[in-house]
């Protein structure tokens, strides 16, 4: 949902800080409403008059050596309601926030990179009608019939091409993804499943060409975090027979669920929906992050429609602490799904809330 992402409400719990920094100050932002109709591609760009935004990416990918990693890109568009009013083109209307990491077992933990600006042609912005996103020479755009991203950090470096193998696959309502029990906690929100990667990766000075297989969200909400939530888990996974998986939980204080979701699409395109109850998510084995004290649980079982699955982690340690850019620390991580010991697939875990309450 990554809404992340939530689930994989990502984006919300992510800019939550700076969304609720201006809350009291905050313009009437429309509210999401089940019956909307999403278009492509026009939908695939900014929708600017809502709160929270983001386009997120993640996928496996292997090098020449057949060295596997994990990689992230998410790019978030926050409305302030700082400056409405001021003709100015510096007002910080609207920000553009970007996360970027790879996940490698050679490293031990994740390699990431972040970024903030306000969105000002030409440093930042995020284009309405068309999906296009950027800040400086980081960026995610749609271009004829693929997407392209192109990332250059300290640490590492990546410009990938991801071809979608169908349409956008809608989650929840037609889009309308609830996130709790009152239907106003609600994204809109859509996948792009079973992308094939291709491109090249830079890690330790090295450019090696790179494929693989990836996974985009993109959810825009108005809504705030709901009472009494602290987090929620989310995962996207490419199933090897072709389908793909979706599946959320909203976490109180307690840790227990207070909401739950999913959507499992086939490869022929039909696509089911898990509504709550249908999904479970049961935490196995926990890791202690050594720099901020937080407690994941790095494998789980996942109970689809009364199905058991396992997950786990392509390594423990995939926190990333983005608390210069949206202010969250939160687990993005590479997983691997499996059918009584049997991989059955591969994607990523989100987790979120775990070192506080996500204020969003």
């Amino acid at each position: 949902m990554g809404w992340r992402r939530i689930p994989h409400l990502l984006a919300f719990a992510l800019c939550g800080a700076l969304a609720a920094s201006v809350a009291d100050a905050a313009p009437d932002f429309p509210p999401v409403l089940p019956g909307a109709v999403l278009r492509f591609p026009s939908d695939g760009g900014a929708h600017p008059d809502y709160r929270t935004e983001w386009w997120y990416v993640t996928g496996w990918i292997t090098d020449e050596r057949g060295v596997e990693r994990g990689f992230q890109v998410t790019f978030f568009r926050v409305r302030t309601g700082i400056g409405e009013d001021n003709p100015s083109r510096f007002a910080p209307r609207q920000l553009v926030l970007a996360h970027a990491a790879i996940a490698d077992p050679a490293a031990g933990r994740l390699r990431h990179a972040e970024r903030s600006e306000r969105a000002l042609e030409p440093l930042a912005g995020a284009d309405p009608g068309e999906t296009r996103v950027w800040i400086r020479d980081w960026q995610l755009a749609w271009t004829q019939d693929h997407y392209r991203s192109r990332v250059d950090a300290e640490s590492f470096a990546f410009d990938l091409r991801f071809d979608p193998s169908g349409p956008p696959v809608l989650n929840g309502d037609n889009g309308f993804s609830q996130k709790a029990p009152d239907p106003k906690h609600a994204s809109h929100y859509y996948s792009r499943p079973q992308l094939a990667v291709s491109g090249s990766l830079r890690v330790d000075g090295s450019t090696v060409p790179v494929t693989g297989r990836a996974w985009l969200d993109h959810e825009w909400s108005s809504e705030l975090l709901p009472e009494g939530a602290r987090g929620w888990d989310w995962i996207g996974i490419n199933l090897h027979d072709g389908r793909s998986l979706m599946a959320f939980r909203m976490r109180d204080e307690r840790g227990e669920s207070m909401w739950s979701a999913g959507t499992l699409h086939a490869a022929d395109g039909e696509t089911r929906v898990l509504r709550s109850g249908q999904v479970a998510f049961t935490p196995q084995r926990r890791w202690r992050s050594p720099r901020t004290g937080a407690e994941y649980a790095v494998e789980w079982t996942i109970d689809i429609d009364g199905r058991r699955l396992e997950l786990r982690p392509l390594m423990d340690d995939q926190e990333l602490d983005s608390r210069r850019s949206t202010g969250a620390v939160y687990w993005e991580g590479a997983v691997r799904l499996f059918d009584s010991g049997r991989e059955i697939g591969r994607g990523y875990l989100e987790m979120t809330g775990y070192t506080e309450r996500l204020r969003m």
